[in-house]
């Protein structure tokens, strides 16, 4: 949006306004994420208890291992905001709860990039112990930094003016 000749955006919201609408939104896309953590770390601590997991090789099992410690991060950096605004309530430091629970969520999100990474990795390693397992690993994470951060950072610098 351009500015007005008050020097503000079409909005014309305060800075309690705007934190306020920045916090709504933040938790609106917190909550997608927080799902598919969720359901993705869930599923992951089950492994463990299935019967053909004490047969995966060792390496098979390092990566398991790493995959479940980054789902725990993800999941932590994905409720982290829940929890900030919760103990900073009230405090009358929105524009600063903000700023901190969207680094969290950023934070969140690249840990859920390598987590759905190592998980995709140990499945396809255990479903077929071909050589184009690598390959495969990488088309979906070129696919997942596209989508997840290419496409936004180029909309970003081709539809944003300049102030």
């Amino acid at each position: 949006m351009s500015e007005g000749p008050d020097g503000r955006d079409g909005r014309h919201e305060s800075e309690k306004e705007r934190a306020d609408r920045q916090w709504q939104e933040l938790i609106q896309e917190i909550r997608v994420a927080q799902t598919g953590v969720q359901i993705l770390f869930g599923f992951l601590l089950t492994v463990a208890f299935t019967p053909l997991f004490h047969q995966l090789p060792r390496t098979d099992r390092t990566i398991y291992i790493v995959t479940i410690v980054l789902g725990a991060l993800a999941t932590g950096a994905l409720i982290g905001p829940v929890a900030f605004h919760r103990v900073v309530s009230g405090r009358r430091i929105k524009h600063e709860a903000v700023a901190w629970a969207s680094r969290l969520t950023f934070l969140g999100l690249i840990l859920l990039l390598a987590t759905c990474t190592s998980a995709l990795l140990l499945v396809l390693r255990v479903a077929t112990q071909d050589a184009v397992v690598p390959w495969l690993v990488a088309a979906v994470v070129a696919w997942y930094l596209a989508c997840w951060f290419g496409l936004p950072l180029w909309a970003r610098a081709r539809y944003t003016t300049e102030k």
